[in-house]
């Protein structure tokens, strides 16, 4: 396979993952989900630069987060790591938000206090 046709399906599959991401808010949520369970920082902001360019690009989103864009571009750079405050607030513009779930582990390993 030559480059050029790397190239061509990497861009097409990303492009389907980033309409995927815009007719169907649910499967980007448990995309996302799936990416910060499993994921490290690097894959995360990739999955969160997809989702921004799926949901209207970064100069329509930090609009409605109230970011400012240029530091919305940095935040969702390789090197970017967002404030807790800049990620609810850039989620939200997308129609999700932060949740936290418990870990499923066996009982046997792991007991609640509050059961």
């Amino acid at each position: 396979m030559t480059r050029k046709a790397k190239t061509t399906a990497s861009r097409n599959h990303e492009e389907a993952t980033i309409e995927s991401f815009r007719k169907d808010p649910k499967f980007a949520a448990e995309y996302l989900n799936d990416v910060l369970e499993d994921g490290d920082q690097e894959e995360v902001m990739i999955a969160l630069r997809r989702m921004a360019h799926a949901f209207g690009g970064v100069p329509k989103l930090a609009e409605s987060a109230k970011l400012n864009a240029t530091t919305l571009y940095r935040t969702l750079s390789r090197e970017g790591n967002p404030e807790l405050r800049s990620m609810a607030a850039l989620l939200k513009a997308m129609g999700l938000r932060l949740a936290v779930q418990p870990i499923r582990i066996s009982a046997r390993k792991h007991r609640s206090p509050y059961t």
